[in-house]
């Protein structure tokens, strides 16, 4: 039975410095020498896609090396789960997680890397007003728990982020670069980033964001009409917009636009090459006069046809075969496909320059999305009817300065096209986003889920003492919101989430003083710390080892002990103390069955994939360990860890 300790890349989160390293290994091993990269080797290997220049193109500033490490820097700390602070815990897939995004961004690495369909982000501004992420690059985590009064040394409050200060754009960058960096792993292959940025940082999160995610996959600017009434006291201009970028992670995303109303969708694909098509007869419409069309080539250059034969046209179809030439989309055999399902193929005019198939009936038909968001285009309201939503959702308290309208995020929501997808917001705020994901699928009957990182900044109120409260009480209340004008809600959709807060890890460190080695060896019996649960343990092990925190966790009562079964047998974990000699055999053969009966095509394998997991303060002596490890491993349980 293997321990992990917090020395483990178990206790960690992804090591992505790490895994770049194995990457380009992977890619060029004789760039490796001694296990170090040789870049002079590597810059023969690369060849001319290397840059020689010594000035180049590219957004610099102080700092940004340093920035860019602190996200391959691993975190050691936590999430631990907060169920009473939850709503609806056992069934929901959404996540409302209280901390500070960039530590938790390192911790969602394992768990949601290549997951998330849409990341929108409203981050602060820099105005020269107060900036409320001064990351610490010696220990992110540790800079956490001072910020928020965690730890006894002196907290961290707000800094000024102002021109005078000299770092009026850097501070800014330096945060952002991390961030963006860590949120780029997390989403899909068609996944999409929007990002709201006023002319403040317009010109340099552009630069920034074509560095991160490339400047071929940036999609759009969108242009918010954020008021009607712009400031009267502006000197020179009365700003009413602000914007929204779109980057995507790959090249094939697409963003959904209003419906289009069309039954019909070109054949052809001026991008494809030309190629023969023959079509027996009946098995095109053509809406144009009956008679016969000689053969030949119709159209110039990109949209020229050909037809190999004339074609007859009697009661508008072909009355003989006809072979066509021209940039088709489908192969021979998938158009024989779809003849055969009913689905018409035609052309609209003699001029045979664009061949059409019918679309069927209740087929997603949409066009692309214009940019600008406004209620004319596309009903996305302004930052006053924000402010009216969420007022009257608190009940004519004011608790957060200018929200987002929620039509803003659905709208984005709308436009990633996924019902199924799962939105990530890790400067969640008043949680806009959230309330725009549970509308959505309250429109469409989508199963979106969402994440949203929420920093508990203090705001002075006794009510809600930190954003992060606003957080979970506006999705609360929105929830119970759309219940009530659409009472199925309660049984068709999710409206709840789970709370977890960010927190230092559950093992203890190893770090022993000279001078107090006794008190520190008798602490490390059980290296657990003494005011964490069973619930801490387990959720701070599903993120080590990758596993989704909304994961369905099935709790029996074995041998006396509580078993914990995560993904239908892929983690079974033991917590509970003491296990004697005699509960070993026991135990372990309960866990055998329970393992056997959620994977039974793994129970007459040689040795399953399962990790099982124990704490290792819990046996009363090696005999008991060794005797459980051994029952489990006759039963081809042969992952057995402990903590």
């Amino acid at each position: 039975m293997k321990k992990i300790t917090a020395a483990d890349p178990e206790s960690r989160s992804a090591d992505l410095l790490a895994d770049n390293v194995d990457k380009l290994r992977e890619l060029f091993p004789q760039a490796f020498t001694e296990g170090k990269v040789d870049f002079l080797v590597l810059r023969e290997l690369l060849g001319d896609a290397v840059e020689e220049r010594e000035e180049r193109y590219g957004l610099n500033w102080h700092g940004k090396a340093q920035a860019r490490r602190l996200a391959l820097t691993p975190s050691t700390g936590t999430l631990r789960p907060v169920k009473e602070e939850s709503v609806d815990w056992d069934t929901t897939q959404n996540l409302i997680i209280e901390g500070d995004n960039l530590e938790v961004l390192k911790l969602l690495q394992k768990s949601y890397a290549g997951k998330v369909k849409l990341i929108y982000i409203d981050p602060p501004y820099n105005t020269g007003s107060d900036f409320v992420y001064p990351d610490d690059y010696r220990d992110t985590m540790a800079s956490y728990l001072r910020r928020t009064d965690q730890t006894n040394e002196e907290g961290f409050g707000r800094s000024t982020n102002t021109e005078s200060s000299g770092r009026f754009h850097t501070n800014w960058l330096n945060m952002m670069l991390p961030r963006l960096n860590l949120a780029r792993n997390l989403l899909r292959q068609d996944g999409l980033v929007f990002i709201s940025i006023d002319e403040h940082e317009f010109a340099n999160l552009r630069l920034l964001c074509d560095e991160v995610f490339g400047s071929e996959r940036f999609v759009a600017v969108f242009k918010w009409n954020k008021t009607s009434k712009a400031p009267t006291l502006s000197k020179r201009v009365r700003s009413k917009f602000e914007y929204v970028f779109c980057y995507g992670r790959g090249p094939d995303v697409q963003l959904r636009g209003p419906k289009s109303y069309n039954t019909a969708a070109p054949l052809f694909n001026s991008g494809n090459p030309r190629s023969r098509r023959s079509f027996q007869p009946g098995s095109l419409r053509l809406h144009f006069e009956d008679g016969t069309y000689e053969a030949g080539i119709y159209g110039r250059a990109e949209k020229a046809v050909e037809l190999h034969t004339d074609l007859i046209v009697s009661d508008g179809v072909n009355a003989h075969a006809v072979d066509i030439s021209g940039r088709f989309k489908w192969s021979q055999a998938t158009i024989e496909d779809h003849l055969a399902a009913g689905r018409q193929l035609f052309f609209k005019t003699s001029s045979f320059t664009t061949m059409y198939y019918s679309l069927e009936l209740g087929e997603d038909k949409f066009i692309a999305p214009s940019d600008l968001l406004s209620k004319d285009e596309c009903g996305v309201l302004k930052n006053d009817d924000g402010f009216a939503e969420l007022k009257a959702l608190f009940d004519g308290a004011v608790v957060f300065d200018y929200p987002k309208p929620v039509s803003l995020p659905q709208k984005l929501v709308e436009m990633a096209n996924d019902p199924g997808g799962l939105v990530l917001d890790f400067f969640a705020g008043s949680a806009p986003t959230a309330h725009a994901v549970m509308a959505q699928n309250a429109q469409d009957n989508g199963n979106r889920r969402f994440v949203m990182v929420q920093l508990p900044e203090p705001t002075g109120r006794d009510d809600f003492p930190t954003i992060a409260d606003i957080t979970k009480e506006r999705v609360r209340r929105a929830a119970k919101q759309l219940r009530q004008v659409n009472p199925s809600l309660a049984t068709t959709q999710d409206l709840g989430f789970r709370v977890f807060k960010l927190d230092s890890t559950n093992l203890r460190p190893w770090d022993p003083t000279p001078t107090d080695l006794q008190t520190q060896l008798g602490e490390h019996v059980d290296h657990i710390k003494p005011d964490r649960t069973e619930d801490d343990l387990l959720y701070e092990v599903l993120l080590k080892l990758g596993i989704d925190l909304s994961v369905p966790i099935e709790t029996r009562t074995i041998a006396g002990f509580e078993v914990h079964n995560i993904g239908a047998g892929q983690l079974l974990a033991c917590f509970g103390t003491p296990i004697r000699r005699d509960d070993a055999t026991p135990l372990a053969r309960g866990i055998t069955a329970w393992h056997n009966e959620s994977r039974p095509e793994a129970a007459d394998a040689a040795a399953s994939t399962a990790t099982l997991l124990f704490r290792d303060a819990a046996f009363e002596d090696d005999v008991a360990k060794q005797n459980l490890v051994h029952a489990l491993e006759q039963a081809g349980l042969t992952n057995v860890r402990s903590l």
